[in-house]
């Protein structure tokens, strides 16, 4: 059952990102029934042992289906249905990974509402802050056709460049809070949170934290955009999800281990 789940998922956000690439019809239709069945998919993985479990393929899924959620929303006001050539393979693959690399039966659940707060809070976070490296990538690309003076592929097909680099700092703006709220609750609720297993993942977030809290400080105050906001905010980008996955990838899918 997961297995045919996971690829009519796949199918459906492939779809809609060949849709989305030849700027046909029904792109917001076939993504919302991707994510429809995605997220029936994820409750299946999610909740397998009972409580929230949440492993490295696990969450990459859930990251890619809410950054997936958030594109939908924002295009009911912005025409942004063309980050979706970006995104959708993207969540199509994620899918794929939840299913065909489950993380070790030795992953603990989660059984504490401050814990299970604390990493929703993170999810959150790295799904709004892979939706703005998405759309910095989006503007790289518009930038580049600008320099050179072309008309054409799917970029052209954006909003202007104006209007990308405001939704832009929105998006960042709104995953800055939620970091910082991810940040507050890990210090409150999570026992140890510089114990040697945590500590790269405490100190990297921190990192992450104050790269992006820079690049709205000088969007502010000093009007940064352009390239120097692609460049910081791909950087503050790396950081999280070196934060995020760095070192479950080598305990979970290398060692099959499950460190806190």
């Amino acid at each position: 059952m997961l297995l045919a789940l996971t690829l009519i998922t796949a199918a459906a956000y492939l779809a809609a990102s060949a849709l989305a690439r030849l700027g046909l019809r029904h792109v917001g239709t076939t993504a919302a029934i991707a994510m429809v069945i995605h997220a029936w998919l994820l409750n299946l993985q999610l909740f397998r042992h009972g409580p929230l479990t949440i492993g490295v393929t696990e969450g990459v899924s859930l990251i890619a289906w809410l950054s997936a959620l958030l594109l939908w929303t924002a295009c009911w006001r912005q025409p942004l249905q063309m980050l979706g050539v970006l995104l959708y393979p993207v969540a199509a693959l994620a899918t794929l990974l939840a299913t065909l690399l489950p993380s070790p039966s030795q992953v603990l659940p989660m059984r504490d509402w401050r814990l299970e707060t604390h990493v929703v809070l993170s999810v959150l976070s790295a799904g709004v802050m892979t939706l703005a490296a998405l759309q910095s990538l989006a503007l790289a690309a518009q930038d580049r056709l600008l320099h050179h003076y072309s008309s054409t592929g799917w970029a052209v097909r954006l909003p202007p460049l104006q209007t990308m680099e405001r939704l832009l700092f929105g998006t960042i703006a709104l995953g800055w809070w939620l970091l910082s709220c991810t940040l507050l609750t890990g210090f409150l609720f999570v026992e140890d949170l510089f114990a040697q297993h945590l500590a790269h993942k405490t100190i990297l977030s921190i990192f992450a934290w104050a790269v992006f809290g820079v690049l709205l400080l000088g969007r502010m105050r000093f009007g940064w955009r352009g390239r120097r906001a692609i460049r910081w905010t791909l950087a503050g980008y790396l950081l999280l999800i070196l934060a995020y996955f760095g070192s479950k990838i080598v305990l979970e899918l290398i060692l099959g281990k499950h460190w806190g």
